[in-house]
């Protein structure tokens, strides 16, 4: 699909027209800070917006409401005649959306899917709205805070996966001659985003997806910075008395799984990511 890429001076039809049509039928990825977000603004707690709202562990948003716009399936947030009930705490895909954003090399590039402004086919009025530049959008749908958690998640998801490179590394298993692991990553990055959760399991599933933090929700970074405190403090805990090639493996593979699916959380292509940590660890004496 053709990408176009944006200025921040570029003038667009941004201004939305409240028809609603964008909260049926889309894929909305959230991150753990952002579910957290929207259960206190549901009032109810992070685990329960997860189980009633949630697919794939907590990484995104059922779209199981009324069928409307194209017969597509509404957002489970999305009221008749109110529209989206956490408005203000809906997540950095909703606020960008029809934007979205990419990072190459540190710079972030913003952009939107195909060679037509994706708004003007299911809100062609818009067009007849005022012309607001990306910069002028960002700063109106209040962007900032949104960002900063999804930068501080991709860093996150570096360290999770620096674990499973330590466990192959590290300990000696790369050089005991394993080429069980490798492929596993491989396998992980193709896997349905559903039948990843299910191989990390519900108790890691929930160290990511809802972290015992009970502050710090209006700064995401320190959120954040938290959160990987806490999931390295119980990977140390966990995998620090490993002996046999066996559960260092196993270890090695649930780490990068986990790492994998934040990753997808944050719109990152798992497949790509794990090619390319693949490929990391063979410069680094890993085989398969």
């Amino acid at each position: 699909m053709i990408t176009t890429k944006l200025n921040i001076d570029d003038k667009l039809p941004l201004t939305c027209s409240r028809a609603g049509a964008c909260c049926f039928g889309n894929l909305v990825l959230i991150n753990p800070w952002e579910l957290v977000c929207l259960a206190r603004e549901k009032k109810i707690t992070p685990r329960a917006f997860r189980d009633l709202y949630c697919e794939y562990g907590g990484i995104r948003l059922r779209f199981n409401g009324k069928a409307g716009w194209k017969g597509k399936q509404a957002c489970s947030q999305y009221l008749d005649d109110l529209g989206c009930s956490v408005y203000s705490a809906r997540p950095l895909a909703c606020r960008l959306y029809p934007l979205g954003r990419q990072i190459q090399n540190e710079v972030v590039q913003y952009i939107y899917q195909g060679d037509k402004f994706p708004c003007l086919e299911g809100c062609p009025e818009v067009a007849k709205l005022p012309y607001l530049s990306v910069g002028e959008y960002l700063i109106g749908q209040m962007t900032g805070q949104f960002e900063k958690a999804q930068d501080a998640y991709l860093e996150m998801m570096q360290s999770i996966a620096d674990i499973a490179f330590m466990l192959i590394l590290d300990t000696g298993l790369a050089g005991s001659g394993d080429k069980k692991t490798l492929p596993l990553w491989r396998k992980m990055g193709s896997e349905l985003p559903e039948v990843l959760a299910n191989r990390i399991g519900n108790e890691w599933i929930d160290r990511l997806i809802l972290p015992e933090i009970s502050d710090e929700l209006e700064d995401p970074v320190s959120f954040v910075q938290k959160h990987n405190d806490l999931l390295q403090s119980k990977a140390q805990e966990q995998f620090e008395a490993l002996q046999t090639d066996k559960e260092l493996h196993e270890a090695s593979v649930l780490m990068m799984g986990v790492a994998l699916h934040l990753a997808r959380s944050i719109g990152t292509d798992p497949k790509i990511l794990s090619e390319h940590w693949i490929g990391i660890a063979k410069e680094h004496g890993a085989i398969e």
